[in-house]
């Protein structure tokens, strides 16, 4: 049955009213696009737009490689090579420490989805 609404098995996924969605980036899109457009969640400005698509791609790459990917064999015991992980989570935290010194959010001066991406890890 889940299969129908995530064809590839991918966590999580949602059916909005017979619309169904896996990923959870275009899941935030589209939540955003749909019930709260216009809002400082995706900015329209093409920069700060630009700036929340680039932190979605570090959350679905380098933030899924490294501290997912730990995560992932600590808790699951996936076959993941976690010290190759841990090593791609320091270097990502490194650098998101220093984007963030003097700054409360990732893409622009208010939160945005690029937050909820970055969040879980």
């Amino acid at each position: 049955a889940y299969l129908r609404i995530s064809p590839f098995g991918l966590v999580p996924a949602i059916d909005d009213g017979g619309y169904t969605l896996s990923d959870s980036n275009a899941i935030l899109v589209y939540l955003v696009q749909t019930y709260a457009r216009g809002t400082h969640w995706l900015p329209e400005d093409a920069r700060d737009a630009a700036e929340v698509q680039r932190w979605l791609t570090v959350a679905a790459d380098n933030i899924y490689a490294g501290p997912c990917a730990a995560r992932l064999v600590k808790v699951f015991g996936t076959g993941h090579d976690h010290a190759a992980a841990v090593a791609r989570a320091h270097d990502l935290f490194t650098v998101m420490d220093a984007h963030l010194s003097g700054r409360a959010w990732l893409a622009t001066d208010r939160i945005t989805i690029a937050d909820v991406a970055g969040f879980s890890y």
